[in-house]
């Protein structure tokens, strides 16, 4: 019989990379450059268009910003920060290697929502782009565009690693036994016991993207739930 061909797929903001920390590090320099009141519009901005695009936007915000402020120059610190930091300090401990791990049991993509400018630069300056041979995925809601995954990248079994719970569950939901859902507990989402709470327990629960390493396929698969 044929072996099971399987993909690895990963999010990345808290999941390979802590974007809590590159937020905090933004607010930090900006509170610096441009001041309190100029740094708390910029982030009124960003949450309305979190509500409403779904995702974050950083530079969609910086240019709200832009059309409500034209002659507001001091916001430009924002564009250089986004432009020229260090995303690969940023990777959890091991996240390469979880890649470079899983590998040895199939292909490995990433599976991500964001903008088209900043989310593909963060992917690629943190090395994860190179990590997974350049299988990057970016939409605007990933949950609902699992045909097109399954048709990018077509598997006998998924394996979904997301700091999301309610993302797990909705791709569980769509594709049953053939995904393995694994949560790795980090960022401000996981930490939400409430949110988390509303959702079944994936298959799979890690406290951190490093503990992974130990896992092989069939410890994997051995914890997935039929539906």
């Amino acid at each position: 019989m044929a072996a099971e061909h399987v993909v690895f797929l990963f999010d990345v903001d808290n999941t390979l990379i802590d974007n809590d920390r590159i937020v905090a590090d933004m607010k930090r320099d900006l509170e610096r450059d441009i001041g309190h009141d100029q740094q708390q519009h910029y982030w009124e901005y960003f949450e309305q268009l979190r509500t409403e695009l779904g995702y974050a936007d950083y530079l969609g915000a910086l240019q709200r910003y832009r059309v409500n402020h034209p002659r507001d120059f001091g916001i430009i610190a924002v564009s250089y920060f986004l432009m020229n930091y260090h995303f690969a300090n940023r990777l959890f401990p091991c996240s390469l290697d979880v890649i470079e791990k899983f590998k040895q049991y199939g292909e490995t993509a990433i599976l991500s929502d964001g903008d088209m400018i900043f989310q593909p630069l963060k992917i690629e300056r943190s090395g994860l782009r190179e990590a997974v041979d350049e299988n990057v995925m970016i939409y605007i809601h990933k949950e609902q565009e699992l045909d097109d995954v399954r048709t990018r990248y077509p598997a006998d079994h998924y394996v979904l690693i997301d700091d999301k719970v309610r993302i797990l569950d909705a791709v569980k939901k769509a594709w049953g036994a053939r995904v393995t859902t694994v949560f790795p507990r980090q960022g401000h989402y996981a930490a939400d016991a409430k949110q988390t709470a509303r959702y079944p327990a994936p298959d799979v629960t890690v406290d951190r993207i490093d503990q992974l390493r130990d896992y092989d396929l069939a410890r994997l698969r051995a914890g997935s739930r039929p539906d």
